[in-house]
C-alpha cells in the first residue's frame, strides 16, 4: 500500500504521501470518482489502512520510495507543468531521474530561477497552500525609466495595489539599484509580480526567483538541478 503505518490516514494524504499527486490534486480525483478503495468509490475524508487496495484510474496506487527534494535552477523559455504541448520546452526535460515529480512554486515560462522538485505531496501541499503563507524572495529587473519614483514604487507594493479586483501586496521590498528590486511574497497570485509592476507604469524585463522558504537558489547554474535536505 501507500504507507507502512499501521493507524489509518485519510485517503487524500495517502494518494500525496505515495507522491502521485498533492493532497489538493487527490481531492479532485476523488471528487470525479476517479478513485477506488477495496473496488468501492472513495469518499474525500475516507480513513485507509496499509492492507487496502487504492486504485487511480483503475491503476494500483504504488508505494513510495524515497522522498525526493530538487532545487533547480529554471532558465527562461520552459513551461512549469507535467502536462507536455508540442514545441514547448519543459522543466522536466532537464531532470530525468525516472520518478514521477511534480512542481512546488511554479514560474511562468518568461521567468527564470528556483523552483522546487518532489515526489512528496504533503510537502508540496504545505509549501503552496497560501494559508501557509511561506515566503518567496525575487530579483525584479524593470525597464529603467529615467528618475522613476523608485521610493514610491516601493511604498506602493509593499502597501498594496488593487488589479482586477485582486488586492496584492508584498512582505518587503528593496530597491538595489539600475531598475532592479528585491521583493518577499507571501502571497501567491497569477503573475502577482508583473501585475503589481504593470499597474505602476512600469514593464518587468527581468524575474529571477531567488528562494523559497529557507530554500536558497545559491550557486546553481542555469539549467543545473541539485538534491536537497527539507527540514
Amino acid at each position: 500500500m501507500v504507507n507502512k503505518l499501521t493507524d489509518r490516514i485519510r485517503i487524500q494524504k495517502a494518494i500525496a504521501d505515495s507522491g502521485y499527486c498533492s493532497r489538493r490534486k487527490a481531492e479532485e480525483l476523488i471528487h470525479i470518482g476517479a478513485v477506488t478503495i477495496n473496488g468501492e468509490l472513495a469518499e474525500i475524508g475516507q480513513s485507509v489502512q496499509q492492507q487496502d487496495e487504492i486504485k487511480i484510474h483503475g491503476e494500483k496506487l504504488k508505494s513510495q520510495g524515497k522522498k525526493i527534494y530538487i532545487a533547480l535552477n529554471k532558465p527562461v523559455g520552459y513551461t512549469c507543468t507535467n502536462r507536455y504541448f508540442k514545441g514547448e520546452k519543459n522543466i522536466f526535460d532537464l531532470v530525468d531521474i525516472g520518478e514521477r515529480l511534480f512542481v512546488v512554486g511554479r514560474l511562468d515560462k518568461n521567468s527564470r530561477g528556483l523552483v522546487i522538485l518532489t515526489n512528496d505531496g504533503d510537502y508540496a501541499q504545505k509549501t503552496t497552500h497560501p494559508r501557509y503563507e511561506h515566503e518567496k524572495v525575487y530579483v525584479v529587473t524593470v525597464q529603467d525609466k529615467k528618475g522613476f519614483d523608485y521610493k514610491g514604487v516601493t511604498k506602493s507594493i509593499t502597501n498594496g495595489i488593487t488589479d482586477d479586483e485582486d488586492f496584492l501586496i508584498a512582505k518587503k521590498v528593496t530597491y538595489l539599484g539600475d531598475g532592479k528590486f528585491r521583493v518577499s511574497l507571501t502571497q501567491g497570485k497569477k503573475r502577482q509580480l508583473r501585475r503589481m509592476f504593470a499597474a505602476l507604469g512600469l514593464r518587468v524585463v527581468d524575474l529571477e526567483r531567488i528562494q523559497i522558504n529557507d530554500i536558497k537558489l545559491g550557486d546553481i547554474k542555469e539549467g543545473d538541478w541539485q538534491t536537497i535536505k527539507i527540514k
